[in-house]
């Protein structure tokens, strides 16, 4: 199945720009991630941890 696949983008021009694009849009998206991560205000970041633990809005199981 390899060798079919690879037998065909031997013949593509620039077939290792894809996985370079994809490989910068990844890198990108965890790097933008990390910095707003730190620019978080440390109380939005305690109340967002005490979200599930929350006891003021329970759910119901009807049976």
């Amino acid at each position: 199945m390899f060798k079919f696949i690879q037998q065909y983008t031997e013949k593509i021009d620039h077939v290792a720009i894809y996985p370079m694009i994809s490989l910068f849009i990844f890198f990108l998206f965890f790097v933008v991630l990390l910095v707003m991560v730190k620019k978080m205000d440390k109380q939005k970041v305690i109340e967002l941890s005490n979200i599930p633990l929350d006891s003021a809005e329970t759910t119901t199981i009807n049976n």
